[in-house]
């Protein structure tokens, strides 16, 4: 029998950041776009998949506005879908949210306008949330305290790692004017993370998927469950759409973490469709087994 190169991983996760729920449920911006209906078909989808992720990570701008209203509205869809998915949800702050009302109306750990932050453990994996937003502004920076504190939580490592949760992508940006709202003193974070045992940076914020590496980190950046960015406009233009929406599936092995960004729009069959029983018929009839984890 033929082993396959990597075994089935050790942790799954949902990816989804920039839901941008409004404070009554209308079109954001005065566009067609229904943040509310997208992310419930983003969520009935995932729940249809079949898919059991050890947790839902959304890394911020969880609502347009601050407003308890969208919280109120998010926190059962999110739940929802978590009961039935039998997983866990972790939640990251965006420039978009208010602390109190995010921390009030999501039972957050921490007291009124602090910042959000937590760790939370999926066996022996760590995920560290990060508070990145600066109250009133679009831009975003992680104080001298969160550093600290993130310092001293990353001196004892975790027998797997660990992976961080940022709104505020520290990767460049590919759009000219997000430079008015990206990560602010981004050499100080990466002072913090060298030689420790971070394996990921999840960010979202620029409403599109985005990947690359940052203090030899890699970092991946989900798209928006409300509406996404056009990258095919001249250059140097921006312009948002009601199109391109999306979330990445994080799949975590014992030597990587692999990144899959998957759209919320659909399309016609290409080729044949194959089920997941047909699937792993196709696979055992090729000789092929699944190698064992390590460890």
């Amino acid at each position: 029998m033929i082993l396959t190169e990597h075994p089935r991983p050790t942790h799954t996760f949902v990816h989804i950041s920039d839901t941008h729920l409004p404070a009554k449920r209308s079109p954001l911006y005065g566009s067609g776009t229904d943040a509310d209906a997208n992310l419930a078909l983003m969520l009935d989808r995932l729940v249809a998949s079949g898919l059991r992720p050890d947790a839902l990570l959304l890394t911020g701008d969880l609502v347009d506005r601050g407003d308890v209203s969208a919280y109120r509205r998010l926190r059962p869809m999110v739940d929802g879908a978590a009961a039935q998915l039998g997983c866990d949800v972790v939640w990251a702050m965006g420039n978009h949210d208010d602390r109190a009302a995010m921390r009030a109306e999501l039972e957050l750990p921490g007291t009124g306008d602090d910042p959000i932050t937590e760790v939370r453990w999926f066996g022996g994996l760590r995920v560290i949330v990060l508070d990145s937003t600066v109250p009133g502004a679009h831009w975003g920076e992680i104080d001298e305290v969160q550093l600290s504190w993130l310092a001293s939580e990353l001196s004892t490592p975790a027998p797997l790692g660990s992976v961080l949760l940022i709104h505020h992508p520290p990767l460049p940006t590919v759009l000219d004017l997000a430079v008015t709202v990206e990560l602010r003193g981004q050499s100080r974070l990466a002072a913090v993370l060298a030689g420790t045992d971070v394996r990921a940076i999840l960010s979202g914020h620029v409403h599109h998927p985005s990947f690359g590496t940052f203090a030899g980190v890699p970092v991946a950046v989900a798209s928006s469950s409300a509406y996404g960015q056009d990258l095919a406009q001249p250059v140097g233009a921006t312009r948002g759409q009601d199109a391109a929406q999306g979330y990445n599936l994080v799949h975590v092995y014992a030597d990587t973490i692999v990144h899959s960004a998957v759209g919320l729009e659909r399309g016609s069959d290409v080729g044949e469709p194959v089920a997941a029983d047909e699937a792993m018929r196709r696979i055992t009839g090729a000789g092929i087994g699944w190698r064992e984890p390590r460890g």
